[in-house]
Order: C-alpha cells, then structure tokens, then sequence
C-alpha cells in the first residue's frame, strides 16, 4: 500500500468524523436559535441539542486508537438513526442524510482497523 493510501485511509474517518460532528453543531444551532427564547433557555436547549455531538465526540476519541470501536459504534447510531426516523414516519432524505455518514464513517474505520498492521508499520 502506497504511503499517501496509508496515511489517508488513517486519516480519513478521523477527519470525516469531526467534519461530521461540525455539521451536527451547526444544525442543532439554526435550531436551537431560530426559537426567539431568552439567554438561559437558549442556552440550555443548545445544551442539551448538543448532546449527541458530544457522544459522537467520546465514540472519535474511543476509536482513535481503537478503531473496531468506531466501527461498532457508529454503525450501531446509523442503525439507531434509521430506526428512530422510521418509527416517526419520516421520509427516506430525513434518516438517509445522517445514518448515511455514519455508516460511511464507520465502514472506513472497519478498513482502517482491518489494515492496521499495514497502516502502523511505519511507526
């Protein structure tokens, strides 16, 4: 395996993850504050949207070196994400555009974890 392959399946759900956890906080911010509520309630409905961001935060951190971690995890929220979504009656756009990042992610942290000996050679 080249060298820019290597570092960029390393890298790839890593930064994907971030990217995505990123697009979370701003979604749940043009959430949290197109409701006009005062200082200490928008700020608590921002914390408590923001949860999630934060355990995807804790599952990045987990599978960094522990890439089976986030292999499992996040495939585990995408299946949790479609099955909420589905259980609301919501159309296939609504789940597709966030379980279908985390199985991407996911399925790359599979291959970085099934490639590990290959990708931490070097170090």
């Amino acid at each position: 395996m080249a060298e820019f392959s290597k570092k960029l399946l390393y890298w790839a759900p890593r930064g994907l993850c971030l990217a995505f956890a990123l697009f979370l906080c701003l979604l749940v911010a043009a959430e949290v504050f197109s409701q006009g509520v005062d200082f200490w309630r928008t700020l608590l409905a921002l914390f408590i949207h923001l949860i999630p961001v934060f355990g995807l935060l804790l599952i990045l951190a987990l599978a960094w070196h522990r890439e089976w971690v986030g292999a499992l995890f996040l495939t585990v929220l995408g299946c949790l994400q479609i099955w909420l979504m589905l259980s609301r009656h919501m159309p296939w756009q609504s789940w597709a555009g966030i379980a279908g990042p985390l199985f991407v992610i996911a399925a790359l942290f599979l291959a970085n974890w099934l490639k590990r000996k290959e990708l931490h050679a070097g170090r």
